[in-house]
């Protein structure tokens, strides 16, 4: 079985400017691009892989501004995105989401979905990269939680029902300080504190699979200490 990856951040009701959400953008792809050389080019979508690929994107908070304040990406108080990247069809990396919604009903978020097969996912697809795409949303979009995990490991812990975010562990993790401070964790887990962010959490220095129990056995262990310091929750209104 292939797993599939995703790295996401979620935060709830902080109401921002157009400007800022694109200052914001701006900053994580310049975050992201010394991670993968394919996350220097970043287009919109067309109907074709070839016209897609002319339709490049300069990711500068001027250019990011114009595209998230059209009429085709703004609902309300919401500006959404959807950006891909890759020199391939069958090896895009795409970042997707929406910001600056006050809404306390439905939390803003910024997914990355990479490749699981090809050279780009063996790249991409390891404890430095995913880390340091985590630390790039931290330091970018000050969300509340992190996570880069397998779609896989998430289902088995969120069997049914919604996958509310914060509420379950996955291989990369990343908590506010809003949240409370870290316990104690086994190894091998790292944990990396970012200053006026947030704290980083790396369950394994290989890529993380449901396939092998001593994982899976290391993120339950994970999820009951995290659980009892309080910092498994639902995300909380900005601020809050």
């Amino acid at each position: 079985m292939s797993e599939t990856y995703y790295t996401g951040c979620y935060w709830l009701a902080r109401q921002e400017p157009v400007d800022a959400c694109a200052q914001r953008m701006e900053a994580l792809f310049r975050h992201m691009g010394p991670l993968e050389p394919t996350w220097n080019r970043w287009h919109q979508t067309a109907a074709t892989f070839e016209k897609a690929r002319k339709r490049q994107v300069q990711p500068d908070a001027a250019t990011l501004k114009k595209l998230l304040g059209s009429k085709a990406h703004r609902f309300g108080d919401t500006f959404s995105f959807w950006l891909w990247a890759g020199e391939n069809e069958d090896e895009i990396s795409a970042v997707k989401g929406h910001c600056g919604s006050a809404v306390t009903h439905m939390s803003s978020v910024c997914i990355l979905n990479t490749p699981s097969l090809g050279s780009v996912a063996e790249r991409v697809l390891t404890a430095p990269v995913l880390t340091g795409v985590v630390r790039a949303m931290a330091l970018a979009w000050e969300p509340e939680f992190g996570i880069a995990t397998s779609h896989e490991h998430r289902e088995r812990l969120v069997p049914e029902g919604f996958p509310f975010p914060g509420t379950f562990v996955g291989w990369v993790m990343y908590f506010a300080d809003s949240r409370g401070p870290v316990p104690p964790l086994p190894a091998p887990v790292q944990v990396e504190h970012l200053s006026d962010r947030g704290t980083i959490i790396t369950l394994t220095p290989e890529r993380f699979t449901v396939s092998n129990p001593d994982h899976v056995a290391l993120a339950a262990d994970v999820q009951a200490r995290l659980q009892d310091a309080g910092l498994l929750r639902r995300l909380r209104p900005w601020g809050t």
